[in-house]
């Protein structure tokens, strides 16, 4: 515990030099540099602002307040990264869970690594840690590595080195950004997974992906059974009795569809024979939407 405290005050301490106009630290070269450069330093939570380089797009409203209950109880274990812009102005480079629900149970200063970096060395610190050390999803890993090769015009024999991943693995990762961009979105959401989209992705035609994707989709196909599926389709598809019947959606149904998305806000599918019978289909991405979706329905 005195070993904490004593950590504690230290951070403090530097945080007041920091806020000295006198020891505006722009270089690794400038006086006192030495003491603050690496080293775990308190920052007002208000200096410090968002990466606009930032890979990760979704943030778990769930796990957010999980992590923040955390925080409230234990403080931020793990320091988060900041770049220096200018006197007592940071910019975040990895770290934005710990920062995001530090704000959430109203920290007012926070933990930090203070780097000193331009925008393209920023952009290369704030992908590559969150590739490491963040539960990205398929494609937002895959957009990361995109970003490295295209905008710091690295080969993937060099994003090998950085990251620590096989090329190979990078390749598979890669590949996904070939899917139609419905599929992507549905692997973002969490309703299929890599396994189902390096399966997709060895079918070219883009209707072809969509339309296997809707069967995984609608008869919960795995992994397994999705690869068998994509195989039949190279070997000239499925026979006539295999073939799945026409997914058109009778009149009465279609025409409603708007209504239910409109009613209840989220995109709601219908599946249903000319005879009446059917099903409808209302997803939901977390405990506070089906909450929502429940009270429209049963007013509750």
């Amino acid at each position: 515990m005195a070993k904490a405290t004593k950590k504690q005050a230290l951070g403090r301490g530097l945080s007041a030099l920091l806020k000295d106009p006198e020891n505006d630290i722009q270089s690794a070269t400038d006086k006192n540099a030495d003491k603050v450069v690496g080293n775990i330093v308190e920052l007002d939570v208000e200096a410090i602002e968002m990466n606009p380089f930032q890979p990760r797009s979704n943030f778990n409203d769930e796990a957010l307040k999980e992590l923040a209950s955390s925080i409230r109880q234990l403080g931020v274990i793990q320091p988060i990264t900041v770049r220096k812009l200018e006197f007592n102005k940071y910019q975040l480079v990895s770290g934005e869970r710990r920062y995001r629900a530090s704000r959430l149970v109203g920290l007012t200063t926070i933990p930090a690594y203070i780097r000193i970096a331009n925008d393209q060395e920023s952009l290369e610190m704030a992908l590559v840690e969150n590739i490491q050390r963040q539960d990205l999803d398929p494609i937002e890993i895959a957009l990361s590595y995109q970003r490295l090769i295209d905008e710091i015009q690295l080969t993937q024999e060099q994003l090998s080195d950085r990251v620590g991943k096989k090329r190979s693995t990078i390749t598979n990762y890669m590949r996904l950004l070939r899917l139609d961009p419905i599929i992507q979105t549905g692997m973002r959401d969490g309703f299929l997974s890599m396994g189902h989209g390096r399966a997709l992705v060895n079918i070219e035609k883009k209707a072809d992906q969509i339309a296997l994707y809707e069967k995984i989709i609608g008869q919960n196909l795995s992994v397994r059974e999705t690869e068998r599926a994509v195989k039949a389709y190279h070997e000239g598809g499925p026979s006539e009795k295999q073939k799945p019947k026409s997914t058109k959606i009778p009149e009465f149904a279609e025409g409603n569809i708007k209504k239910f998305t409109d009613h209840l806000s989220v995109k709601v599918a219908i599946s249903a024979s000319e005879k009446g019978n059917g099903k409808i289909t209302i997803p939901f991405h977390s405990k506070e939407e089906f909450q929502r979706i429940k009270k429209l329905i049963l007013g509750e």
